[in-house]
């Protein structure tokens, strides 16, 4: 798929996800209405709200009473309460800018080296749903600054309130990407009709395993080594004294850490195991994803290994806390909407990590792949060597002779 064509269905894709992000964040002032409690309850309506807050142009409490950030009285005060709200402001429309920005080229690259014809229409559904969460992630990213400010104390413990901000508007991503994924496919779909037939690597199925276990490789370094309690812990308390910048504990978990687990000490081993039965399904569904990411692509590249990687780690992460969430029976008494609000977790972390398994997978290919070729072009030069006639071979002996 050329460029012209691929560019009209992820610029569709970026607009209605910008679009629909907007306007859940705009439906957020209904959940406060006297009578939203009484048709889908109190705690949920306030779950609702916690989660379409961080897309809301309403800003919290302390930015519209002007709480910690007036600094005087009358008329100053005044004026530091609209420029903070204008602080909030700007924050929210530098991220549904930046939305739009992320996802467009990630869903043109997505669209184009796994174009959704027959065979790939799955995949590319999934690739570009999971990288609307990645977008959406960043554009949180790149507005936390202003967002920060506009609270009225920047400066105070940047790094962890960073983190804070980082981690927050991942549910309603999950619901609005996949119905911009689903738009953005079928405009692909339909602009790739009428084209010549696809491209399609050829890729020895050695060379792919290694691949794809070199990048799985990656993934559980994060997932088994960093993700341990007592090296997470070693992360966490980094906290050196350099102003603005100290106490990155919180954010280093945040985009290294794809989960968090200790040994079954104090608990039942059965159900030490099936919980790390999710960590176990995030591994495997990263596998088979690499296994087969090289033979969808119309051509193997390294920016296309490593975008693919990361939607593999982000839909192996979403798979893993879904398995969560059905089997964890015991926190079913506190509703299901509850339990729902770790789905979306780790985002940043599956972007670090994946972005270093798909380079690894990628270098991890062409090398065996290389080796592969090598091997099979002297397999056949001894083939063909020993089916030449004794006759011709001395024949050829002959004319070589001066």
């Amino acid at each position: 798929m050329t460029y012209r064509r691929g560019v009209i269905p992820a610029v569709a894709g970026g607009l209605l996800l910008t679009v629909l992000l907007w306007w859940a964040g705009m439906s957020a002032h209904a959940l406060h209405l006297p009578g939203t409690s009484g048709v889908i309850g109190g705690p949920t309506a306030a779950e609702l709200a916690h989660w379409l807050a961080p897309w809301s142009y309403d800003p919290p409490s302390p930015v519209q009473l002007g709480t910690d950030v007036s600094g005087g009285l009358g008329d100053a005060a005044g004026t530091n309460r609209v420029s903070y709200l204008a602080l909030y402001t700007t924050a929210l429309q530098i991220r549904f800018g930046a939305v739009f920005a992320f996802f467009v080229p990630g869903a043109l690259l997505l669209v184009r080296r796994l174009p959704p014809v027959r065979g790939r229409m799955t995949a590319t559904l999934l690739a570009v749903w999971t990288w609307g969460l990645v977008a959406g992630t960043l554009a949180v990213t790149v507005s936390a600054p202003w967002l920060i400010a506009s609270g009225g104390h920047g400066s105070y413990r940047l790094l962890p309130q960073l983190a804070s901000v980082i981690s927050s508007g991942r549910q309603v991503l999950v619901i609005t990407a996949l119905v911009a994924a689903a738009v953005t496919v079928l405009l692909a779909r339909a602009t790739a009709k009428g084209t010549d037939p696809l491209p399609q690597e050829v890729v020895p199925a050695r060379a792919a395993r290694l691949a794809a276990t070199a990048g799985t490789a990656v993934i559980a370094l994060s997932l088994v080594v960093l993700s341990y309690q007592a090296v997470a812990a070693a992360l966490q308390r980094i906290s050196p004294n350099i102003g603005l910048f100290a106490e990155p504990g919180d954010l280093l978990r945040q985009w290294l850490l794809l989960g968090g687990w200790a040994g079954p000490a104090g608990s039942p081993l059965g159900g030490w195991l099936l919980y790390r039965a999710a960590d176990v399904l995030l591994l495997a569904v990263v596998w088979w994803a690499l296994r087969r990411l090289p033979g969808l692509l119309t051509r193997v590249t390294v920016p296309a290994m490593a975008v693919g990687a990361v939607c593999a780690t982000v839909l192996g992460l979403l798979a893993s806390q879904l398995l969560r969430l059905v089997t964890d029976w015991e926190g079913m008494r506190w509703g299901l909407l509850h339990l729902s609000a770790v789905i979306g977790d780790g985002v940043p972390a599956a972007l670090t990590c994946g972005l270093v398994a798909g380079v690894a997978a990628a270098v991890t290919l062409r090398m065996a792949a290389g080796r592969a070729a090598t091997a099979h072009a002297v397999t056949s030069d001894a083939a063909t060597s020993d089916s030449v006639p004794p006759d011709a071979a001395t024949s050829a002996q002959d004319t070589d002779r001066p």
